[in-house]
């Protein structure tokens, strides 16, 4: 990989990891437009450390707290909010990792068109915007129940088909079971942990067993730039979030849907 490609795909996949946007549908753009090859599997693992770096960073003290919680729950018996988040977590997690070792294959295979993609980014975009304007807007994290973790979760598992953003599912979802937007944002940036780490190791054992080369120079721009990005993405996301709402996001969907269509489709 050259340095243009480095630096381009490092700050696609650091924003839009986290905007309602797709990153699957941005990642197709420069293969498609400019002919770029595959980034390649070594690659694919630094921007995955780079995004959960970043949002790691970006809520360590939640973490740390809901980690603590959990653990007290867990082996002292010890019930607290921070441990039911945990445990939220952790059912929003599964719906997602099992259906997609169930189904890898038959997505890899059927549904990574441009047809497709610009498809469910148009209709999950308009569910996003129909979602912000009629949710009720009034739970808040501590809420948060297992029952509409799983639903959030089963949402979250649609998003394993390009184009639809696991990010703007799972806040959509949040959204119409009357969440906030920031306790949908910050619901959705949580979840996002345990998957990109899982989908990380799984890349790295898929790179270790291929026993590809690695340049390591551009390895580490990929971490660094998709790292400082993705951070930037999170907390200038959450800052407006409540002034701007979700049609920002959803017009850039409509319009990037149309232009997929378009020349890609």
């Amino acid at each position: 990989m050259d340095w243009l490609h480095v630096v381009v795909l490092s700050l696609i996949q650091g924003i839009s990891e986290f905007l309602p946007v797709s990153s699957s549908a941005h990642l197709i753009l420069p293969s498609q437009l400019f002919g770029w090859p595959d980034q390649g599997l070594a690659f694919d693992v630094a921007v995955h450390v780079g995004t959960l770096l970043a949002v790691l960073m970006a809520f360590r003290k939640d973490v740390v707290a809901i980690l603590g919680g959990w653990f007290a729950h867990v082996f002292k018996r010890r019930p607290s909010e921070e441990a039911r988040i945990g445990w939220a977590v952790i059912a929003a997690t599964l719906p997602a990792g099992i259906l997609g070792f169930l189904a890898d294959d038959l997505i890899s295979t059927y549904a990574r068109s441009g047809l497709v993609i610009a498809t469910t980014t148009i209709v999950f975009g308009l569910l996003l915007w129909w979602a912000d304007v009629k949710g009720i807007r009034k739970l808040v994290m501590s809420q948060m129940t297992l029952k509409n973790a799983v639903l959030i979760g089963f949402a979250q598992a649609l998003a394993l088909i390009p184009g639809t953003s696991r990010s703007g599912i799972t806040i959509t979802a949040a959204l119409l079971l009357g969440y906030t937007r920031q306790t949908a944002a910050r619901f959705s940036f949580l979840m996002s942990i345990p998957l990109i780490l899982a989908a990380g190791l799984f890349k790295g054992i898929e790179l270790a067993e291929t026993g590809a080369d690695a340049h390591w120079l551009p390895i580490l721009g990929g971490v660094v730039l998709s790292f400082l990005s993705a951070l930037a993405c999170i907390k200038l996301f959450l800052a407006a979030l409540d002034r701007i709402g979700m049609l920002p996001f959803v017009i850039y969907r409509m319009i990037l849907g149309v232009f997929l269509f378009l020349f890609l489709a």
